[in-house]
């Protein structure tokens, strides 16, 4: 197995962290070493004065010079395709997962391209005579991603692709599968100190991220992550006055109504309850199932779910992989054992070895349980039974303080939309999974799935600033 060592990108340059340290990441089922990253402690104020140094040429670029080194960067991607899949082994996942970030990373980096003729603002009528008034959006300097191990790729080119001029840190256990010079973004394409990139082992993260938000060149914050962690990135962004985007938990419901589909209901339920084993924030936790079509609903899914088998990701016949460690098999446990023991009936499930999980299929009614109300962030899934009235899925979706993604089965589209309009959540699919995502559509939640949105002309609002200009034509008059 090859050992990846992923550097500290600054100004341009592979850099040594400032202490010679390391942090190891392993891989969760065997244990052998995968990659080592150089810790940076004492390198986040290089990093934002490399991205702030890096800047006014940046800004300075024509629309059609960027673009290109968009589109080349895309391109870049796509061919070093099968370099990501090896970084798999990181995190272990799945082969199809990591695919899918590189496809999705390159239509980040393609979709922005398409937006750099888009931010032009707009001229505004003035109420004083002879004044041509004009709203410019303009580039807001120096942006700080922060991003999380689960989706490495997509994550690290989201930060990346609309904001441009960048300091992306790598918080928890990030794995070498987002270091950019794999995608072509580092190595002279965007060019040195556009964007820079340092990773930290836990513990140096509170630390490291306060010292980079307070930085005073750091102008905004886009944060992916857990809530707990957003609220105090969001606090400490708060503090500074740093206006952030924050990506944060879920815990997405998926609505069958009586008159859905149920084979298609189930595959769809399946696919984004289990697939990278549940570590996704746009999985599906709930499933808010009409009673009169319960049983037959969890007599299907129970079957399906028990032909899921998790392994090793290295296993061709196992379409489930590995969780991002054995501390997060205790952790997802510990909350099934909680709900078994309170009275919910297991439908499927039962194994874990390690790093292994086994998919988890639940039913209750308890609302007191902890896996009813806490993010599981893992391979398991619950069915609450509906009432057979018309409000009642919408509540019982809505009793959540997280609100990402949501799904509604019902062959009446109509009434499946007015039912969506009333969800407390940032995106809704009909008839498809709540784990879908495209670089051109508005994505971010509420509540306490965070605030701001990434995707097209969402994205240009975040990272960039409005600013009021206006000429005088011809004689003024003033009061005094």
């Amino acid at each position: 197995m090859p050992i990846f060592e992923v550097p500290l990108l600054i100004g341009g340059m592979a850099r040594a962290a400032s202490d010679g340290g390391t942090f190891e990441r392993r891989h969760p089922v065997s244990g052998d070493l995968v990659s080592v990253c150089r810790r940076h402690p004492g390198r986040a104020d290089a990093a934002v004065e490399a991205a702030q140094a890096a800047f006014p040429a940046w800004a300075a670029l024509g629309p059609g010079d960027g673009r290109a080194r968009l589109l080349k960067a895309a391109d870049a991607l796509d061919a070093r395709r099968d370099e990501f899949l090896a970084m798999a082994e990181e995190t272990g996942a799945k082969a199809n997962w990591y695919g899918f970030n590189v496809m999705l990373a390159a239509n980040i980096l393609r979709e922005a391209a398409s937006m750099t003729t888009q931010d032009t603002g707009r001229v505004i009528p003035s109420d004083v005579p002879g004044s041509f008034a004009m709203a410019l959006r303009q580039p807001c300097g120096v942006v700080l991603g922060i991003r999380p191990w689960n989706a490495p790729v997509i994550l690290g080119h989201i930060a990346i692709a609309m904001p441009g001029r960048i300091v992306s840190q790598g918080l928890r256990s990030q794995p070498g599968g987002a270091w950019p010079d794999r995608s072509g973004i580092a190595g002279g394409r965007f060019g040195d100190g556009v964007v820079n990139v340092i990773c930290n082992a836990p513990h140096d993260a509170p630390a490291v991220v306060e010292r980079l938000i307070a930085h005073p060149a750091v102008r905004r914050v886009n944060f992916t992550g857990s809530t707990h962690v957003g609220r105090i990135v969001g606090q400490l962004a708060a503090r500074h006055l740093k206006p952030a985007v924050l990506e944060l938990g879920g815990k997405a419901p998926f609505l069958v109504l009586a008159d859905a589909d149920l084979e298609a209901a189930v595959d769809a339920a399946a696919f984004p309850a289990y697939f990278n084993q549940g570590q996704i924030c746009m999985s599906t936790e709930r499933l808010i199932v009409d009673q009169a079509v319960a049983d037959e609903f969890v007599a299907k899914l129970g079957e399906k779910v028990r032909r899921l088998r998790a392994a090793d990701p290295s296993q061709p016949d196992a379409p489930l992989g590995s969780l991002i460690d054995a501390g997060a098999g205790e952790r997802i446990q510990a909350l099934v054992d909680d709900a078994v023991g309170k009275g919910a009936t297991l439908v499927a499930g039962g194994e874990r070895t390690g790093s292994v999980m086994h998919r988890y299929c639940l039913t209750t009614s308890m609302r007191a349980l902890k896996l009813y109300r806490e993010e599981s962030f893992g391979p398991v899934a619950v069915v609450l039974r509906a009432s057979g009235h018309e409000g009642a899925a919408g509540p019982l979706a809505n009793d959540s303080e997280f609100g990402l993604s949501a799904a509604i089965f019902s062959r009446d589209t109509q009434r499946a939309l007015a039912l969506a309009q009333r969800l407390e959540s940032g995106i809704c699919h009909i008839n498809g999974p709540t784990v879908h995502d495209e670089a051109t559509m508005p994505f971010g939640g509420v509540k306490a799935s965070g605030f701001g949105r990434f995707g097209r002309t969402a994205a240009i609002d975040a990272f960039t600033q409005l600013r009021w200009d206006s000429v005088q034509h011809g004689a003024a008059h003033y009061p005094i």
